[in-house]
């Protein structure tokens, strides 16, 4: 099992297979992504021993990420490829949610458990101020196409200044009768978005209360759940989490490690660089992998520092999917 200095556990890979992405939400890429393409990712083969190693050494979950994942042509075989290893245990990924209505019975088919779509407004209008795209109803339907096919949804929704009046009341309404999870996400600050950050920034911490105050309920978490702070209430079909990365001891509860498209190791999101895996990838080296990912261990910080205004090398969430 893959442990670091401080006794934390790390059953969870979170995998970027792209940087790229077709939607220009504010607080990622306001101006669209002008990055690398596909090919200067990695591989299937690179992929498939990735997650060999990492499930060698005890990881249970796998969450595919971007940028946008779908956008891969291969995106079904990665899904493939990571429910068929053994112990992988659930396959998840986070999407922005416009192919569901296609893709979610085939993406099921392939081995996906759990999808994330991002939905920062249930206001159309709202949502493609947002996200630069006027795709709220496709997503919709997406989602119950998935819910059908036997997914588990969660939705992520970032918590905005300009964009907070009545939003809670909107999604709570649409919980009452909707079988997923919301989760509402503090805005992180990255490299590129420093004074988005000052303008945007609102804390979760109100929404916890009022969530308290009206009887909703905590849930116990997973080993190898995300960090959300999740509730459940007996008169609602969903449930909500709050991901707080400014919290009190928000790194304390860490169980996981990423990997971005480009191959290289991050400890942290926040991390100041990666650590480069690709060499033992692309020879397929399963126990150089796993040799040179417990031997980096060692250098994990026990924090963020973001409430320091540490961002790190992140310049936006689209390179390592958040």
């Amino acid at each position: 099992m893959l442990e670091d200095s401080y006794g934390r556990r790390f059953h969870y890979l979170r995998l970027s297979i792209t940087e790229a992405c077709n939607f220009r939400c504010q607080y990622c890429l306001p101006d669209g992504y002008d990055g690398p393409p596909n090919s200067a990712f990695l591989q299937l083969s690179e992929i498939q021993t990735l997650i060999t190693a990492f499930a060698q050494m005890g990881t249970s979950k796998v969450r595919i990420t971007g940028g946008e994942p779908s956008l891969r042509r291969d995106f079904s075989d990665v899904i493939y490829h990571a429910a068929n290893t053994p112990g992988i245990r659930r396959v998840a990924t986070t999407t922005h949610g416009a192919r569901l209505y296609k893709d979610a019975i085939r993406w099921a088919d392939a081995g996906l458990d759990q999808v994330n779509v991002s939905i920062d407004s249930l206001d159309p209008n709202q949502f493609a101020s947002i996200t630069g795209q006027d795709k709220l109803q496709q997503i919709l339907k997406g989602i119950d196409t998935a819910v059908g096919a036997g997914i588990k949804v969660k939705i992520n929704t970032v918590l905005l200044q300009d964009f907070n009046a009545n939003r809670l009341t909107r999604f709570l309404n649409w919980l009452k009768d909707t079988p997923v999870t919301l989760r509402f996400i503090e805005l992180m600050e990255t490299g590129d978005h420093h004074d988005f950050f000052s303008r945007q920034h609102v804390s979760g911490e109100p929404i916890r209360q009022r969530l308290i105050n009206e009887g909703w309920q905590p849930l116990l978490r997973a080993k190898d759940a995300g960090p959300a702070q999740e509730f459940f209430h007996p008169d609602y079909a969903g449930q909500i989490g709050l991901i707080m990365p400014y919290s009190k001891d928000f790194c304390k509860s860490c169980n996981r490690l990423r990997v971005a498209a480009n191959g290289k190791l991050h400890l942290c999101l926040f991390s100041e660089q990666g650590l480069e895996l690709r060499p033992y990838l692309s020879q397929g080296d399963v126990e150089g992998v796993k040799q040179f990912i417990t031997e980096s261990l060692a250098d994990k910080k026990v924090s963020h520092f973001l409430q320091e205004g540490h961002t790190g090398a992140t310049k936006h969430l689209a390179m390592l999917g958040g």
